[in-house]
């Protein structure tokens, strides 16, 4: 969560962009994204250099040739100066950090660094510097794990009016935390994100497999009661062919929007990720067909899109269902990008879990059938606010068989999570308790710990699903009971009444002595 501080501040660099004649708001997103990408590679090119002298390892700087690319050399010079060195050396240096095949490089090919005027890019780097001080104050208080930039980009894209459109909301950072506890990838995965945004999910995936390979004395509890390491992850990763794997083969996404995909890139780039594989392609179109297999990932992560329409024109034929609902397709696409025994974790709106129409009906049927659904965890209204109240929920399923026949899930375990750490409002103020580590375990241990009665958590037979029209909401299985309430006779709350109209009128005589 960014904090009002941060927030003002980022208005502020807004203005300036605003105020010196960039005003189309995706173009100052993309130039503040490469100011933000210029400023924070340079930190990620030192730390690299710490951890590597940490492990008694040689580094090779990626300046190298090129130290007047650092921000911390160009920001000390006089406007004009900056100008001139950032617009003809630091942004195309940056464009060519990766090989002329991958990604990153094919997608930052066509970028351009429009800012003329050198009292604008001096105030923007003075402002970013005061950004990245606030950055760095929240990461001392123990905010390691917290995606600030993506909160930026996000913040910046809602601002100026482009957020949730078509549905999209940037998942928090706690949830995405907590979803990595709930399938807990690891160093031989293939991970995937279908619509991923700024990278959210791959980033978390990769910070939960380097916590999983930290020395203990190098792990921290954070602000969310959930473990990870404290500054240099994955100490116990010693082998350079691993490092490589997670480098280049690891982390995939894609997005149909490019300014996305760039900031993904850099994004994961800035992470530790050197050689990320996100790709502008829209995974539930023929497109994407034509390029790609089914089942190649193992683990799977998203929070794809609400609501959204898709045109029907350039979609699937592989998807199953006749509709253009996004929420459905994605689900369906998710089911079949998995490989065998392959895991996803994806947040839906709730009225996909029990909206009777057909295709709502078929899609929960696919997933009961070719996959099998571990969990239901229903989320609190709030979790996504400000930006929609819309209630939602993560479905956990495992694939085991493309277009199944018969049923492949036995038994659905339902969970409640009644707040996630954080105030409901639009606020979303950090709160002293931290249920989702309880969440976590309770997800670990259902197996055993779950009692038959129907409270917090529970199972639910595929039987009595099937008999309910597949329906996988919370409330629907949940045991409400009723509490008697007992009451006074109203003769006693009368009497009660008259006897406090009594003592006011008493208070009243009394003030009216002291005023006279």
């Amino acid at each position: 969560m960014l904090s009002p501080e941060l927030k003002s501040k980022i208005n502020k660099l807004w203005d300036k962009f605003w105020s010196r004649g960039i005003t189309n708001p995706i173009t100052a997103i993309e130039q503040i994204s490469y100011l933000l990408f210029m400023r924070r590679i340079d930190d990620a090119d030192a730390l690299e250099k710490a951890k590597a002298i940490y492990a008694e390892q040689e580094y090779t700087s990626i300046f190298e040739g090129n130290e007047d690319c650092r921000w911390s050399h160009f920001s000390l010079l006089e406007p004009d100066t900056m100008l001139e060195l950032v617009s003809k050396k630091a942004f195309p240096f940056i464009k060519d950090l990766n090989d002329p095949s991958q990604p990153y490089t094919r997608y930052m090919g066509n970028a351009q660094f429009i800012i003329s005027n050198a009292a604008l890019l001096d105030e923007a780097v003075k402002a970013i510097d005061e950004l990245f001080e606030d950055i760095k104050r929240q990461r001392d208080e123990g905010q390691q794990f917290q995606d600030t930039q993506g909160d930026i980009y996000e913040y910046l894209i809602d601002e100026m009016g482009s957020g949730g459109k078509n549905g999209q909301f940037r998942t928090p950072r706690h949830l995405i935390q907590f979803m990595c506890e709930l399938v807990d990838p690891d160093l031989t995965d293939k991970i995937c994100d279908p619509a991923c945004g700024t990278g959210g999910f791959l980033v978390g995936a990769y910070q939960h497999i380097l916590t999983k390979y930290t020395s203990p004395e190098e792990i921290t509890e954070d602000e969310n009661g959930l473990k990870r390491f404290k500054k240099y992850g994955g100490d116990k990763i010693t082998k350079q062919e691993v490092w490589d794997n997670l480098n280049e083969k690891t982390f995939y996404g894609f997005d149909i929007d490019q300014t996305m995909v760039r900031i993904g890139l850099m994004n994961l780039m800035l992470h530790g990720i050197k050689i990320p594989q996100i790709e502008n392609t829209d995974t539930l179109s023929k497109k994407y067909d034509q390029l790609h297999q089914d089942g190649e990932y193992s683990v799977i992560m998203a929070n794809p899109p609400f609501t959204g329409r898709i045109d029907k024109g350039g979609m699937s034929d592989k998807l199953k269902i006749d509709g253009t609902q996004s929420e459905l397709l994605f689900l369906i696409r998710i089911s079949k990008m998995l490989r065998p025994e392959g895991k996803a974790a994806v947040i839906v709106p709730e009225g996909v879990l029990f909206g009777g129409n057909k295709n709502q009906k078929q899609t929960r049927e696919i997933l009961l059938k070719d996959n099998r659904l571990e969990a239901v965890i229903s989320l609190p209204s709030g979790a996504f606010k400000p930006y929609t109240g819309v209630k939602t929920a993560i479905l956990v399923f495992t694939k085991v068989e493309e277009d199944s026949p018969t049923w492949h899930t036995e038994k659905v375990w339902f969970y409640e999570l009644k707040n996630d750490g954080y105030s409901l409002d639009d606020n979303r103020r950090k709160l002293a308790e931290n249920p989702l580590p309880i969440a976590v375990d309770a997800y670990k241990n259902r197996a055993t710990d779950t009692l038959i009665e129907r409270t917090n958590h529970f199972y639910v037979p595929i039987a009595e699903i099937e008999e309910n029209g597949f329906d996988l909401s919370y409330n629907r299985y949940k045991k409400f009971e009723y509490e008697e309430q007992i009451y006074e006779q109203p003769q006693k709350i009368l009497e009660a009444l008259f006897q406090l109209e009594a003592e006011i009128q008493i208070d009243m005589q009394e003030l009216k002595k002291l005023i006279g």
